[in-house]
C-alpha cells in the first residue's frame, strides 16, 4: 500500500515546482530544512491522496514519516490528522503519543502547521497543558513551533490563556520561524479572544518582542496603533 501511495505522489510531482520549494523552505546548507527534498506536488493533490490511504498501517506511517521526502512525510501526517476526530479516545491518544515520539520527523513549518492544532492541541482539550510548555523549552526548533501552533486549538474554542503563556515562553526566542509562529497566534488571539487580551499582553510585552514577531501580531491594528507599537517595540 506505501509503496502505490509513494507512487501516486510522484505522479504528482513537478521538477520546476521542486526547485521553487527547495528555495522557498530554505534547504541549502546551513538553512532550517537543510537536506530537505521536494518532489514539487501542490497541497490540494497531497491533502487528496491522503484521504485515500486512511487505513494505511502504523508501521507503514512510520515508515512514510521517516522518508527523505518532504511531500512523503507530509502525507503521513495528513493521514493521522484525518484519521483523528473519528478516532476512539484510545486510538487519539496512539496518535498523540506516535507524533510526539517522532517530532524529529516533523521538520519544516509546514508540516508543523499542517498537523500540530489538529493532533496535539486537540488531544489536550480538556487535559494538563504542561507537555506543551516542555515544547516550548525545548532545543528543538520543530517543537517549539509545535507548542505554540498546537495552542491555536484552543483559541478556536474562545480560550487564550494557553497561547498567552507559551508566547511569553518563546519572547526571547532567537529563530524568526518562531517570531513569525508567535505573532500568528497573538494577531489570532486579538481576533477570537478579543483585541483588549492581545493589547494587555503588548503593553507588557512590546518593548521586549522580537520586530517581526510583534509586526506579525499588530496586523489588524490601525496605522496609527502600529506606529505606536513599533515604536515602542525592541530593535
Amino acid at each position: 500500500m506505501i509503496e502505490h501511495l509513494k507512487s501516486e505522489l510522484r505522479q504528482c510531482g513537478s521538477p520546476e515546482k521542486a526547485k521553487i520549494l527547495q528555495r522557498f523552505f530554505k534547504t541549502g546548507k546551513g538553512e532550517y530544512g537543510e537536506g530537505d527534498i521536494f518532489l514539487g506536488i501542490t497541497m490540494p493533490e497531497q491533502r487528496r491522496i491522503a484521504q485515500q490511504f486512511l487505513t494505511l498501517p502504523w508501521e507503514e506511517i512510520e515508515k512514510l514519516l521517516h522518508s527523505p521526502e518532504h511531500e512523503f512525510r507530509m502525507a503521513a501526517l495528513l493521514i493521522l490528522v484525518y484519521r483523528f476526530p473519528k478516532a476512539s479516545p484510545t486510538e487519539k491518544q496512539e496518535i498523540y503519543h506516535f507524533y510526539l515520539a517522532h517530532t524529529h520527523w516533523i521538520n519544516n513549518w509546514d508540516l508543523v502547521d499542517v498537523s500540530a492544532e489538529h493532533i496535539v492541541g486537540a488531544f489536550l482539550e480538556g487535559k494538563e497543558k504542561s507537555p506543551l510548555f516542555q515544547l516550548a523549552h525545548s532545543k528543538s526548533l520543530w517543537e517549539r513551533r509545535i507548542a505554540i501552533i498546537s495552542s491555536f486549538a484552543f483559541l478556536k474554542n474562545g480560550d487564550g490563556e494557553i497561547t498567552l503563556a507559551i508566547a511569553e515562553v518563546l519572547l526571547s526566542d532567537k529563530h524568526d520561524l518562531i517570531h513569525k509562529a508567535v505573532g500568528w497566534m497573538l494577531r489570532e488571539l486579538g481576533k477570537r479572544c478579543g483585541r483588549e487580551k492581545e493589547q494587555e499582553f503588548l503593553e507588557k510585552h512590546a518593548k521586549k518582542m522580537p520586530r517581526r514577531m510583534l509586526r506579525y501580531g499588530i496586523e489588524h491594528f490601525t496605522a496609527e496603533e502600529k506606529q505606536k507599537y513599533m515604536r515602542e517595540g525592541r530593535n
